[in-house]
């Protein structure tokens, strides 16, 4: 009896909860609503005939409500970026200064936008006429009007017009167009392939070895911090490099100081003695002709005879802050593998969600470490030196010549001619070193220009030596055709040539057929794929495809000046730092930044050649409603207004 007695009071309890309601809270982040408790206790909040379907419409309400309140909240935050927009627009181009290319002078690429701006502006005035007087045709190759039936001298030189057009300009701007989608196939192929093999590496989990767990082994190790006039982030490089854990006996710190402002130096020189007053073997150097950039720096500190007694010499820019514990996992790869002469760990970011700039260049890198490094790593043995965030063999660099001042890619260079002595090289993903991503365009432009003009000039030098070498055929050509021409000549030069000069152009020339897939479908999915690295960025694909598409003119103009030696394919500008050793630091950071954009008195910029295209593309887009062309038409407004964007500096950091 007494069972079934514990057994009645436990079934009783249990209905008695079935029989309660479960509360709902609704929150809403409206100030103007209150917070809202629904406690369904009974028969006597809910008649039992109706209860389910009385709670169920409640709660479907309440989410009713929440969902129409976060719509109106963004289409708030629309309507206020929309609104601000010609604000901002306005302010910047009444207090602006513009910038022209590092040469200040005029530049033959800003005079062919002009022209091409020029000629849409006119042709977009006969359509507009054409199209006032109904002398517009989709086709009008099909029929051209008889002498009796020419409206006018306007009339007339409309269709002078379409028969010049059709004559001589449609077929040589379809022949650009099938090349450059040829390019644009080979260039998604060889991305798609790049893809595979980071996905092959993931569901194989390849990861390169190491024959030593870094405590038993310790060679001689040097350490090298160029630098110069880095006042913003000189305190926390060297403070993480000498906080690495090696023997100290069997390390030593090289801070190689080319700043030109005396006060920098004496900061430099000061950290560099408070350290070795604690016991760190670390030495300040100092050039007194600051000749070949940082190539120059780095010579210089390798000719000191006492670098004869160190086996490997390890390199980080003056942002870079590794962890203690990177010697010991680095190190221990060269261990059992003497043709190993690089160890390269990855970049990892203290400021991605600073600002847009810095979110888009962080699915840009991303791709860079996660796929192209790691797969060219652990399929061909070779990758380009990011210059920085490395351990080099120093008898590689001794047998490969050592650094060369010759271009303004110093590590490329090193990197080349090691290569084809038959060095290998190992990029460990899973090792990160911290650092910065520019956070203002200017900064960032500048950086682009050198790394994309670099290359075209190391490629006119390195090619004979390339062809002379002794390496495999198939390396021979994976140097030639996939490192410099296609990823560093061909992508430039077709993402500007056929998104920014022939997409516009075939508007005014619809003869010259551009197929949708190329503006719309392919250009998505490689956005996808890029973004797979960043996952947390997929937000941003939609401004990461406009943003590259932007940055096109400034890659093509490095591309094109370091191919030919212009003026400015052997310029150095230091990448500007704001000086954060974590993500915590970003509001100390940003009052630093802002004291020193007071002292300084900067200002934002204008890019012309960037306002230029932005032009020519609304204009194209504008050109584009009459033929109802949809896909084209937003593609051109969406690219017109990024370029907009961009040419008034209102991406990245703004300055007052």
């Amino acid at each position: 009896m007494a069972s079934r007695s514990g057994f009645s009071r436990w079934w009783a309890r249990e209905k008695r909860q079935q029989q309660k309601g479960t509360p709902v809270v609704v929150t809403m982040e409206n100030p103007n609503y209150s917070v809202l408790e629904i406690a369904a206790t009974g028969d006597e909040a809910f008649p039992a005939t109706d209860k389910g379907r009385g709670k169920n419409a409640k709660q479907f309400t309440w989410v009713l409500l929440l969902k129409a309140h976060h719509a109106a909240g963004r289409l708030a935050s629309a309507a206020a970026l929309l609104w601000a927009l010609p604000g901002a627009i306005g302010k910047r181009l009444v207090s602006h200064r513009r910038v022209d290319d590092a040469s200040e002078k005029p530049h033959l690429l800003l005079k062919l936008i002009k022209g091409l701006l020029f000629f849409s502006l006119a042709a977009l005035a006969f359509e507009l006429v054409a199209y006032w007087n109904r002398w517009h045709f989709r086709q009008p190759e099909l029929h051209l009007p008889e002498a009796i039936e020419i409206q006018g001298w306007i009339h007339s030189a409309y269709l002078s017009w379409l028969s010049f057009r059709i004559n001589y300009i449609a077929y040589p701007i379809q022949i650009l167009s099938n090349m450059c989608i040829v390019l644009f196939i080979i260039q998604s192929l060889d991305r798609l392939f790049l893809c595979f093999g980071c996905f092959w590496i993931r569901l194989k989990k390849i990861k390169p070895k190491a024959e030593d767990d870094g405590y038993k082994y310790h060679p001689m190790v040097l350490v090298q911090i160029p630098m110069r006039n880095e006042r913003e982030v000189y305190e926390q490089s060297i403070s993480a490099v000498c906080k690495i854990d090696w023997p100290r006996d069997r390390l030593l710190i090289q801070v190689l100081d080319d700043s030109d402002d005396g006060a920098i130096q004496l900061l430099i020189s000061t950290e560099v003695s408070k350290w070795s007053r604690r016991g760190v073997n670390i030495v300040y150097r100092h050039r007194s002709a600051t000749t070949g950039y940082k190539a120059g720096n780095l010579k210089s500190a390798m000719s000191c005879e006492y670098v004869k007694d160190y086996e490997f010499v390890a390199i980080f820019d003056a942002d870079f802050q590794p962890n203690p514990d990177f010697l010991k996992l680095t190190i221990p790869h060269f261990m059992g593998n003497p043709e190993l002469g690089l160890v390269q760990a990855r970049w990892s970011f203290v400021n991605t969600n600073e600002n847009l700039l810095t979110r888009l260049q962080n699915i840009n890198l991303a791709f860079h470490f996660e796929v192209e490094q790691q797969v060219n790593g652990v399929f061909l043995n070779f990758f380009g030196f990011n210059g920085t965030a490395g351990v080099w063999r120093i008898r590689a660099l001794e047998d490969s010549g050592g650094w060369l001042e010759r271009t303004t890619v110093e590590d490329m260079d090193i990197a080349v001619r090691a290569h084809l002595h038959g060095w290998k090289f190992v990029f460990l993903n899973d090792v990160k070193v911290l650092c910065e991503v520019p956070e203002s365009f200017e900064a960032y432009r500048k950086q682009q220009h050198r790394w994309h003009s670099g290359p075209m000039h190391l490629f006119r030098i390195c090619f004979p030596a390339i062809i002379a070498s002794k390496i495999s055929t198939w390396k021979k050509a994976n140097l030639i055709l996939l490192f410099f021409l296609l990823r560093k000549l061909v992508l430039p030069f077709y993402s500007f040539t056929l998104f920014c000069v022939i997409l516009p152009l075939s508007m005014f020339v619809p003869e010259a057929q551009l197929p949708v897939w190329v503006i719309c479908y392919v250009p998505i999915v490689m956005s996808f794929l890029n973004i797979l690295p960043a996952l947390r960025s997929s937000p941003f694909i939609v401004p990461y495809l406009l943003f590259e598409n932007t940055m096109s003119v400034t890659k093509f103009n490095a591309m094109v000046s370091g191919l030919f030696q212009l003026g400015s394919s052997y310029e150095w500008v230091v990448t500007k730092k704001v000086g954060r050793s974590s993500e915590s630091d970003l509001l100390p950071a940003a009052a630093v930044s802002k004291i020193s954009k007071l002292q300084h008195v900067k200002a934002n910029k204008i890019y012309k050649k960037e306002l230029a295209l932005s032009f020519l593309l609304l204009t194209a887009a504008v050109r584009s409603l009459l033929s109802a062309q949809g896909v084209h038409f937003y593609f051109l407004l969406f690219q017109g207004v990024s370029f907009l964007v961009v040419g008034l500096d209102l991406i990245g950091e703004q300055m007052s």
